[in-house]
């Protein structure tokens, strides 16, 4: 892995899903022990490292509410997944090292810090991984705006979102064969071709205030330094 790094102060946004490893639910813990041992070397890089993680390995709001759940209780389930897999990926991270704060939107004292944005950019300045769960705090948001939304408050370089896939497509590669790779497309494009990549808020937020996005593989082994060092990796989406 190259031993320089592009950014100084990241924003990782992990999907829930890409935990689970080949199980159909929950965690893998040897797929988080990996990621925690990748995350390691970034940091050792010198890199100010948060990270958003999604719950779609426990729960999501949306596939609650069409079951028949309330959909602002099925939001707030997936907020405690979130945290659930915060608290997962943190203890990873302390086993393999590195020094880690959970804060979450909605306060659980008991397990992790409340989101104090000062708080959380003093962690950053010393070299801590901050891990943001539970969201926005509110219903209806996913975590991909809560990621954006973090990324402006700590004013991160750069949003980096780690997949089970290598960028963006037109379509879903895993359906149309014909789906062409975008190595590069603009907030607008985004919005205006309605790509599935982040919902609206979150490319809109990071449009308004020049925060490049990034989509990449998170299942190659190395990947998330390879994006870090400016390797070209993935798509990019900005302005």
């Amino acid at each position: 892995m190259p031993s320089r790094s592009s950014y100084k102060r990241v924003m990782l946004k992990l999907s829930g899903e890409a935990l689970m490893g080949s199980q159909n639910f929950g965690l893998d813990g040897v797929v988080v022990a990996a990621v925690a041992q990748e995350l390691k070397e970034v940091v050792a890089q010198g890199v100010e490292l948060a990270i958003v993680i999604g719950g779609g390995n426990i729960i999501r709001g949306v596939a609650a509410s069409a079951r028949g759940i309330d959909r602002v209780a099925g939001d707030h389930m997936g907020m405690l997944a979130t945290v659930i897999n915060s608290l997962a990926l943190q203890d990873a991270l302390e086993k393999a090292g590195v020094t880690t704060r959970v804060q979450t939107a909605i306060e659980i004292r008991q397990v992790a810090e409340p989101f104090i944005r000062r708080r959380a950019i003093r962690h950053l300045e010393k070299g801590r991984v901050v891990i943001f769960a539970a969201g926005t705090g509110n219903p209806y948001f996913t975590t991909d705006s809560a990621a954006a939304l973090r990324a402006n408050e700590i004013h991160a370089d750069v949003l980096l979102k780690a997949t089970q896939v290598d960028g963006i497509y037109t379509d879903d590669p895993n359906k149309n064969r014909d789906a062409e790779f975008l190595p590069k497309v603009t907030y607008q494009q985004v919005l205006e071709k309605n790509l599935k990549v982040m919902d609206a808020a979150a490319i809109s937020l990071c449009r308004d205030n020049d925060i490049p996005i990034i989509v990449f593989d998170l299942m190659t082994h190395g990947n998330i330094g390879r994006v870090i060092s400016g390797a070209d990796i993935g798509t990019v989406v900005r302005g």
